[in-house]
């Protein structure tokens, strides 16, 4: 791939709130394929990247904090 085509994806205008719903959806997996078209051409890979961690520490983090709720109310026991 050429740096022109890599600064050219760099540069899209997608929203951070948008690229947020797409990888909201894509944690579901579900997503029409005319929609995941609209977000190859429209968001920026660095702003995925981003949403993507993002995304994931807040997946752990509920995870984390739902383990404790169980095991702290006795049920797990």
């Amino acid at each position: 791939m050429s740096d022109d085509g890599l600064q050219g994806a760099a540069a899209r205008k997608g929203s951070f709130l948008q690229t947020m719903r797409a990888v909201a959806w894509s944690f579901f997996g579900v997503r029409r394929s005319a929609d995941y078209a609209q977000d190859v051409a429209k968001l920026n890979p660095v702003h995925v990247i981003i949403a993507g961690i993002i995304g994931a520490a807040l997946f752990v983090t509920a995870l984390v904090f739902l383990v404790k709720w169980v095991v702290g109310s006795g049920v797990a026991t």
